[in-house]
């Protein structure tokens, strides 16, 4: 798979009107984004559809979670616009409902394992008794067993997942970070290269790309960077 089809590049822009500069921006050097909480509730949902019409490839990060007739409603829907990735939460029931509901069309669902932006100590807090590496290995046996197209999780448990799910599968990693960039507020992250090595099939570039003097640049940079690694990825 070529790099640029494995460059998801994050418009977490607050409107539509930045999102469209930015794409303009990019031009042919992107041809996969990212939209979630924040774009979406600003009209982000009807770019998404106007970016799949385009031929643009667009991963909508929604974490669906919730019974399993919303979440299969949801994912029919989510289908019909044409969506190519969509995550959900990685509980066993409803990513069987999604699972379900997809089945038959070309729509990615991904399983969210755990945020990059938490660490054991976040975890614990949250009354998990498992570390982040081990709950990540949980879901994405869970994942596997209910049919998933792939999950997601920081580049950190990337080949340990990788073992898990076998080559086919789609690993997609956040969290990602050229060398000296700034980390914000993630707590697991990698370089590309690094998580390619690892066994990441797509990387998710938010920061680093729209928040650069030059994002096209920057775009180029990273690509030329991957393309310089060779890696397994989901055929």
């Amino acid at each position: 798979m070529k790099a640029r089809n494995r460059l998801i590049v994050g418009l977490d822009v607050p409107t539509v009107g930045d999102a469209e500069h930015l794409v303009d921006r990019l031009g042919d050097t992107v041809s996969f984004y990212k939209i979630g909480y924040q774009l979406a509730f600003a009209g982000g949902f009807a770019l998404a559809g106007e970016l799949a019409k385009s031929g643009k490839q667009v991963f909508l990060d929604m974490k669906l979670l919730d019974i399993d007739n919303t979440v299969a409603s949801a994912v029919e829907n989510i289908v019909r616009m044409g969506m190519t990735m969509l995550t959900l939460h990685a509980y066993p029931k409803a990513m069987r409902a999604a699972v379900e509901a997809a089945r038959g069309s070309g729509l990615c669902l991904l399983g969210v394992t755990v945020l990059t932006s938490m660490d054991d100590a976040d975890l614990h807090e949250a009354g998990y008794d498992r570390t982040a590496e081990n709950l990540v290995r949980l879901r994405a046996q869970q994942a596997r067993e209910a049919g998933m197209g792939g999950i997601v999780c920081s580049a950190q448990e990337a080949e340990a997942v990788r073992s898990i799910l076998g080559p086919d599968m789609a690993v997609v990693t956040p969290g990602i970070r050229p060398a000296g960039a700034d980390k914000g507020d993630q707590k697991r992250v990698m370089t590309p290269a690094d998580a390619l090595s690892a066994g990441a099939s797509h990387l998710v570039v938010g920061r680093p790309i729209i928040r650069a003097e030059d994002p096209k640049a920057a775009a180029l940079a990273i690509l030329q960077e991957m393309e310089a690694v060779s890696a397994p990825a989901k055929a």
